[in-house]
């Protein structure tokens, strides 16, 4: 066995107790599993634990349904649930976008090369602009028009193709539309949105300019999971960037799409990567 090649991932949540670490360690150390990377966290505040571990077995025969019905014996006693992951899973990933390109362009780059361990069977836009880009990597692109009378069809059909495609991640890569609440809900836990981050908020039309106008000393981005409060949900990943007067509105704008793309890659990873416990509103992220 090398413990170069990429490991399984335990992710494990229960409530706290005495004894959550040593249930799953011992667990993995007594069926030969060597742990490389683990991650723990208590929430006082609530009392929840959450815990992520990667692991390599020692035996070439890894039996991943032996190890759940008997990990099932241990983690009953702690109220525990788990989910485990093999070394080779690709999440499938529905990419939703507009007209911006720049976040799209990020996601196909690491998708392409490989840095990021997903499949992307299909993209969704509103608008017909990215569709060659989309033909190029050789990806379905599905155009669908939306107005406020025809949202409702529209989010149907989104919601169609993500089931037809066995999706099990939707990522909105500058989709500059607001779903509505049913969608948000159907998509609960699994839809990632970007937006700028900036201080003051600006809303509205251009805000890199309104905040070129006073003088905006930060610009950056916040990588969220989608619920029915307007870029309000559980945040994954941000990112900041210092500018100053030299800076102008354009300047801005391309210091802005730089870290949204950054940024919204990285919550990706981190979500396929099974990094993000979500818990109500708040997250618990372990980075690597």
């Amino acid at each position: 066995m090398s413990r170069k090649n990429k490991p399984w991932i335990l992710n494990a949540d229960c409530p706290s107790q005495l004894g959550t670490v040593d249930v799953v360690t011992r667990f993995l150390a007594e069926s030969r599993n060597y742990v490389g990377e683990i991650h723990s966290f208590d929430d006082k505040e609530v009392n929840h634990f959450s815990m992520r571990v990667e692991f390599h077995p020692l035996d070439e025969n890894f039996d991943a349904d032996l190890f759940n019905q008997q990990f099932a014996e241990r983690a009953a006693a702690f109220d525990m649930q788990w989910q485990l992951t093999a070394p080779d899973h690709k999440s499938r990933v529905a990419i939703m976008v507009s007209k911006y390109d720049h976040c799209l362009h990020d996601l196909l780059y690491h998708y392409r090369t490989g840095e990021l361990a997903i499949e992307i069977p299909v993209i969704i836009s509103n608008h017909p602009d990215l569709e060659e880009l989309a033909q190029w990597h050789g990806i379905p692109y599905h155009h669908l028009p939306i107005t406020a009378e025809t949202k409702p069809e529209q989010e149907k059909q989104v919601w169609e193709l993500v089931q037809q495609y066995d999706c099990e991640l939707v990522v909105l890569a500058r989709y500059m539309q607001v779903l509505s609440d049913d969608l948000c809900e159907k998509l609960s836990g699994r839809a990632i949105n970007i937006h700028h981050s900036l201080l003051p908020g600006f809303k509205g039309a251009k805000p890199y300019h309104q905040a070129w106008e006073k003088g905006v000393k930060l610009v950056g981005a916040t990588a969220h999971y989608v619920n029915s409060d307007l870029d309000e949900g559980p945040i994954i990943a941000q990112g900041v960037q210092a500018v100053d007067h030299s800076h102008y509105p354009e300047d801005l704008v391309a210091k802005g799409q730089h870290i949204e793309s950054l940024t919204l890659t990285r919550a990706v990873r981190y979500h396929i990567e099974k990094r993000v416990f979500l818990h109500g509103q708040r997250t618990v992220v372990f980075p690597d």
